[in-house]
């Protein structure tokens, strides 16, 4: 969601009057009711089932009106009132989708996605341009640009070049289909968000409004503020759990940011560092489990496995990445002397457990549903009354009243008008792809290119994965490569979790990569640090997770794929690579000391090459890699090891 978050971290939604306000907040509780009802089955229409397209289609009438009303068409438009034409496009979405809810059997039934009568037809172009202007506001002039290109390709799909050719359908029939298949705007992407995303925003958001962010930055401060680099390994701690919980990487630099930025800057860290750590931190956290946003719920409904297979998956690959992270700060704080902050400034373990204890009690019950009961779509239905209970119970200071229940529906207001909108956007480039078969031919045409070389279409894939993650969401990028070229690497006989998680992993990258690094450019407004020199340092802190997708992808045993004692060797390796490349890339080795430039370069080689399967990059076994890789790594280590010694007994000698 990246250029969404930034819009929003900006302030770009409307600022309304009471009555405005209150109907928003009406239509939110009655989307949380109806998903309540959904999950749970409880028949609040007593004697009628909701059809699941009938409840998408009523999910899509309460939010996308919502988008009209609070976000304006351009830049110029009005923000303190709602102009007549944003009332009339919300009025006329009530109208086209109360007529699609209306007649939700009568289409599945006569199969109108494809044979729609004309009266249909006309609704389905009406809904089809609705939702390309919602996802457009949501999503941004990129976004829309692609949405409006792929969407309206299969009225042109035969007369394109061979590589992307496919069957054409005239307006009537591409229309219908859009509105009223099951691969389109009420597709994966919306079904994900109806049947799994939505709880979890719902957690996410009670979460940040009971004190879960002062909490988990507190106790992180309790534990690590006192040790080298203390604040910045803070910043890891504090970030990762709150990105994990928000699945937004802007959103939660602008929250934990504004406290851990300030307690870096205060131990002499210059403010790019600062700024390059916590967007690290932020970004890592939404590839972390067990919340990881919603594309990896998206993951999950592709691969058709449950939430849990795909959190679990991520373990190993986002400890690797905080594992690189501590390594680099705590390199970086030895190199320059940096020590902790003093106890007496810290906040007591005692007390801040006492004051929070219910926040680890929901969030572990939360994994306990997800993980160990499977029970992903009850999970966080369970766990938010659960917290919000005992924090009424226990909590003085963030006990709720009307003003914190108010704010909490309007938070939930703005993550379901952000995320809705792009989502049935996304839907129309799902159901384009479907629709002409172009997919199969990009995958074909993908395999041609690369002469069936997995390493080469892993490249291709990197450097795709990231170039639409600067121009789309994270989200979108996901899907539209998921689509064309997920299905060529599987092909290719790589493992299907590691080569989704592969394109997700690199569609991240743009969070803290120039030119765009929405994530370090956020975390630099907070620390008034240059944006590209906070770019760049981000760039280097988080370096590692360029090679951590390569690494799973080759290797599915980081994804825990294989036995025991392979995921067990695989992850040994994997940790002292990764300890290797980070302090290679600070220039500074714990036990051994400083390093020189080309020793750095050596141990980057070295590092890269450990954790690869045999017979993947290098022609060589595995036991000829780890050869290869002890005779760069250890005489490189042994030399500064002993450079090292010198140096302090010439230091100490009297």
């Amino acid at each position: 969601m990246a250029s969404v978050e930034m819009e929003a971290a900006t302030g770009r939604f409307r600022d309304l009057g009471q009555a405005w306000i209150w109907l928003l907040r009406v239509g939110t509780c009655i989307v949380v009711l109806l998903a309540i009802n959904q999950v749970f089955n409880l028949h609040f229409f007593v004697g009628h089932t909701l059809l699941a397209n009938q409840y998408m289609y009523m999910l899509l009438l309460l939010i996308i009106p919502t988008v009209f009303i609070l976000l304006p068409a351009t830049g110029s438009a009005p923000k303190k009132r709602v102009p007549v034409y944003d009332v009339m496009l919300a009025v006329a979405t009530v109208g086209v989708l109360g007529w699609f809810i209306a007649n939700s059997l009568q289409m599945m039934q006569n199969g109108w996605e494809l044979a729609a009568p004309l009266h249909a037809s006309y609704f389905s172009m009406a809904l089809w341009l609705l939702i390309f202007e919602a996802a457009r506001r949501a999503g941004g002039t990129a976004l829309a640009i692609i949405v409006a290109l792929v969407s309206l390709y299969p009225l042109f799909a035969d007369i394109m070049p061979g590589p992307i050719r496919g069957f054409s359908y005239p307006l009537e029939i591409a229309a219908g289909y859009h509105a009223m298949s099951n691969e389109s705007i009420v597709g994966i992407p919306l079904r994900a968000f109806s049947n799994l995303v939505i709880g979890f925003l719902i957690f996410g958001a009670a979460l940040q409004h009971t004190g879960a962010g002062t909490f988990f930055i507190n106790l992180a401060f309790a534990l690590l503020g006192h040790i080298r680099g203390g604040p910045a390994k803070v910043a890891i701690v504090a970030s990762g759990l709150m990105g994990s919980m928000s699945g937004s990487v802007v959103t939660n630099v602008m929250t934990t940011g504004v406290m851990t930025i300030p307690a870096m800057r205060r131990i002499k860290l210059s403010a790019p560092f600062a700024a390059g750590v916590e967007a690290c931190a932020s970004t890592g956290g939404v590839l972390m489990p067990p919340v990881m946003g919603a594309t990896a719920f998206i993951m999950a409904n592709f691969l058709e496995v449950s939430y849990a297979s795909v959190a679990l998956a991520a373990i190993i690959p986002s400890f690797l990445y905080f594992f690189g992270l501590f390594v680099q700060i705590d390199s970086r704080a030895a190199n320059d002397g940096i020590e902790g902050l003093d106890r007496s400034e810290l906040p007591s373990i005692r007390q801040t457990l006492k004051d929070g204890w219910y926040y680890i009690f929901a969030f572990a019950l939360l994994v306990y549903l997800l993980l160990f009961l499977r029970r992903e779509m009850l999970a966080p239905f369970y766990a938010t009354p659960v917290l919000l209970i005992i924090n009424q119970l226990f909590s003085k200071k963030n006990r709720w009243g009307r003003k914190e229940l108010l704010a909490f529906v309007d938070t939930l207001t703005t993550l379901f008008v952000e995320l809705v909108a792009i989502l049935a956007g996304i839907g129309l480039i799902v159901g384009a792809l479907s629709m002409t078969g172009l997919a199969g031919t990009l995958v074909n045409d993908l395999l041609s290119i690369a002469g069936g070389s997995p390493m080469i279409l892993l490249v291709i894939g990197a450097m795709t994965s990231f170039v639409l993650g600067i121009g789309m969401t994270v989200t979108a990028a996901y899907i539209f490569l998921a689509i064309i070229l997920a299905p060529a690497l599987i092909s290719t006989g790589m493992n299907p979790m590691a080569v989704h998680m592969f394109i997700f992993y690199w569609g991240m990258l743009s969070f803290i990569t120039p030119p765009v690094a929405l994530g370090a450019f956020a975390a630099a407004s907070v620390a008034q640090a240059a944006p590209m020199a906070t770019g760049f340092e981000a760039m280097r802190l988080g370096s590692v997770i360029y090679f951590i997708p390569f690494f799973f992808v080759l290797d599915p045993a980081l994804i825990l794929v294989g036995s025991v004692t392979q995921i067990l060797s695989s992850l040994s390796l994997a940790i002292v690579g990764v300890l290797c490349f980070a302090s290679a890339m600070q220039g500074y080795l714990v036990g051994v000391g400083r390093l020189k430039l080309y020793e750095r370069g050596l141990l980057i080689a070295g590092s890269i090459i450990m954790p690869l399967p045999g017979h993947t990059v290098i022609p060589l076994n595995k036991i000829e890699m780890l050869g290869l890789s002890a005779l760069v790594i250890v005489p490189v280590v042994a030399m500064a090891f002993l450079r090292h010694r010198q140096s302090v007994a010439l230091t100490t000698k009297p």
